[in-house]
Order: C-alpha cells, then structure tokens, then sequence
C-alpha cells in the first residue's frame, strides 16, 4: 500500500507569497491547492505578516501537508529586500514548525533543473512544466508555480537515490 504525502511548497515574499500543495500517493502527483497570497502594497510590514500569518496558518490546518520546501535565500543587490524577505520567510518556517513539519530548502537553479531539466530555465518554462507535470490548465500565476515548481523539486530529491543527501533545516 502506497503512503500519502502532501508536500507543501512557499515561493516567500512579503506582498505576494506563492503557495502550492501536491498530494503524492505512489508515484501520482496530484495539486491540491495553488494560489498567491496577496498583500496590498499600503499596508505596513506588521500588518503584512499578520495577513501571510493567517493564510499560511490556515492554508496548513487545511491541507495538513506532512513535508515543506522554500527556495533558499539568495544574495539580494538591497539588504532591505533581503530582510524582508527573511521577515516572510520566519512566518512560515515558524508556523511549519510549531506543526512538527519539517522544512526544506532548495537553491533556484535546483527547482529548475527538478521541473525542466536545465538548471537556467526561464519563469515561462517552469509554469509550462509545472502545468504539465500536474496535468493543470496553463498558465498557472507565476509565485503559485514557483511553489508548486518547490513541492515537486522536494518529491523528486526524497524520492529514490537523492532521497539519501537529504536534510532539513
């Protein structure tokens, strides 16, 4: 009998986070939920993770998803944008671990190469792929590919060989 993971993948940003669950059972991949969560340009940073704190609470109490994947955090030219970014970023690793979900981190190039073979793959291809792997209608919103591009990046390292490099964070 085949266990069921639900895999629940983050593209973090303070104003639109991208969010993305797939149900595995065997070697069927299925989405469950994509969406981005958007946050008016107005409202304060406080404010902002407030709301991404409540659809990322609700979002998991929905799905239950029983491993996370978020892109690592790259070198931003502005250490403002690299601090908010980390700001986002702690609320869902926060609410992922008060869950016991562990969270797992994986670079840019990675989550292209996981989805379409090459490492330097446009934003175009990854939602084209993302579609195709998960049999949904294109186009699919760029932050919600890019979290489900993280949750089928996660499949793909914990399944088989690659599965034995794997880590938390």
């Amino acid at each position: 009998m085949a266990v069921e993971r639900i895999i629940i993948g983050f593209d973090t940003s303070l104003r639109s986070t991208g969010i993305g669950v797939v149900q595995v059972i065997g070697s069927v991949r299925k989405a469950l939920y994509y969406a981005p969560v958007r946050i008016p340009q107005n409202r304060p940073m406080s404010q902002a993770l407030h709301l991404l704190d409540t659809e990322v609470i609700r979002v998991l109490n929905e799905f239950h998803p029983t491993e996370a994947a978020l892109e690592t955090v790259f070198y931003a030219k502005n250490a403002r944008t690299a601090m908010i970014l980390c700001h986002a970023r702690g609320v869902v690793v926060m609410n992922c671990a008060k869950r016991g979900i562990p969270v797992y981190e994986y670079a840019p190039s990675e989550i292209k190469r996981a989805v379409t073979g090459s490492g330097a793959a446009e934003k175009t291809q990854v939602q084209a792929m993302v579609a195709r792997i998960l049999s949904l209608p294109p186009p699919i919103q760029n932050d919600a590919a890019d979290a489900l591009a993280m949750a089928l990046t996660h499949i793909h390292r914990t399944t088989g060989v690659l599965a034995l490099q794997q880590t938390s964070i």
